[in-house]
């Protein structure tokens, strides 16, 4: 019988991607997964592969280029965020019907974060899109949900690693994807994209967005800038808190400057990362 595993998703934008490599390299080694947990972009890959819909999200998000990707945004006047966030999703139901999380094939769960009331919020039942664009209402750029009586944002927020959430099993092992990794080694990359073929405004527009709001610089004193490095330091520390307290079987860490938040242009490369740094992790427990 294969050895089931009960995996645990992090948040982390668009290097989340390489959630798709680490469940390939899983799955090739021959681990069955039974449970699954995710924060922010580790419950939009968790969700996709407990519904069945792994592979259909993975060759579409293959296709992204950066004028896609710019074309997904839906920009907004709300004071409370850059994003709607309503666009990609609207996108993904074409090819991805909504499906109510208690139908799906293996046990899931989401986290998203109560701002209100200070605590997390667990999504095991319901509609699975509902629970995403809970989970990854990152504060600041996508707009924050209304839930019944508070305001949910993102679930690194309070829980970027939700091992106590992911359902366990007698004879299972717990393994953790760690988008929050040390720094990478710069691996061979190859051009995924042709900014020959992006008109002028827009690649102008998309490259100002990254500087100002995505990629932030810690020496600058930008608004989105501060508050990404502010956000980054508290999950960093929370992500490593839970990780020493739970002990996984098998750790997979991915470089957290793998890529920036909406580099889903990178598919690809990304994906590539997760199955090498799986293949390392997995190698290892073995041995």
């Amino acid at each position: 019988m294969k050895q089931p595993v009960s995996l645990v998703l992090s948040s982390g934008g668009s290097t989340g991607l390489a959630h798709i490599g680490v469940i390939n390299e899983l799955e090739k080694h021959g681990f069955q997964i039974s449970s699954v947990s995710g924060s922010s972009i580790g419950s939009v890959i968790g969700g996709l592969y407990a519904m069945g819909k792994l592979p259909e999200f993975t060759a579409w998000v293959k296709t992204l280029d950066r004028k896609a990707i710019w074309g997904l945004m839906d920009f907004t006047f709300s004071t409370y965020g850059l994003l709607k966030g309503v666009k990609a999703f609207d996108k993904m139901k074409t090819f991805i019907p909504d499906m109510n999380i208690e139908e799906m094939n293996i046990s899931y769960v989401a986290v998203a974060s109560d701002i209100i009331n200070e605590k997390e919020v667990v999504f095991n039942s319901g509609s699975f899109y509902e629970a995403i664009r809970a989970s990854v209402a990152i504060p600041t750029i996508l707009t924050p949900v209304k839930y019944k009586d508070t305001i949910l944002v993102d679930g690194a927020v309070l829980n970027p690693i939700p091992i106590e959430h992911v359902v366990r099993k007698n004879n299972d092992i717990l393994v953790v994807v760690n988008l929050y990794g040390d720094k990478k080694v710069e691996l061979e990359k190859a051009s995924l994209t042709n900014e020959n073929q992006i008109p002028a405004q827009i690649n102008g527009l998309i490259k100002t967005i990254n500087k100002l709001v995505i990629s932030g610089d810690k020496r600058t004193l930008w608004y989105f800038s501060l508050m990404k490095a502010t956000t980054l330091a508290m999950v960093h520390k929370i992500a490593k808190q839970n990780i020493e307290k739970f002990k996984p079987d098998i750790l997979i860490n991915i470089p957290y400057d793998s890529s920036d938040t909406f580099d889903f242009h990178k598919a690809e490369e990304l994906i590539k990362i997760g199955e090498v740094a799986a293949n390392e992790a997995i190698s290892k427990y073995i041995k």
